[in-house]
């Protein structure tokens, strides 16, 4: 059913996107909870990530408004973007542990 329709195959995997940002959100509070550099280097990579996730998206957004894609488009390669990101920053703190 989501293959055809388009606009619920975003809203689910912008469902997602919640739910898997939670989980990071959480890893994060922890480790940064527990101070030390760790901490601080963490806070530092929240930020940088965030504003180079969010120019990513951006750019994915414009080139999809300038060749004329349909309009859910670039918001469905923008969260695409944002739940790769997220499931990289889960793996890589369970890995390090929290």
């Amino acid at each position: 059913m989501t293959a055809a329709n388009p606009w619920l195959r975003l809203s689910l995997n912008a469902l997602r996107l919640g739910t898997e940002a939670n989980t990071v959100v959480a890893l994060r509070m922890m480790k940064i909870a527990g101070g030390g550099a760790g901490a601080a280097t963490e806070a530092q990579l929240m930020v940088s990530e965030k504003i180079q996730a969010a120019i990513e998206a951006q750019s994915q957004l414009a080139v999809g408004a300038m060749t004329g894609a349909a309009a859910y488009v670039g918001p469905s390669k923008a969260v695409a973007l944002y739940r790769r990101k997220v499931r990289a920053n889960r793996r890589r703190l369970l890995k390090r542990g929290t």
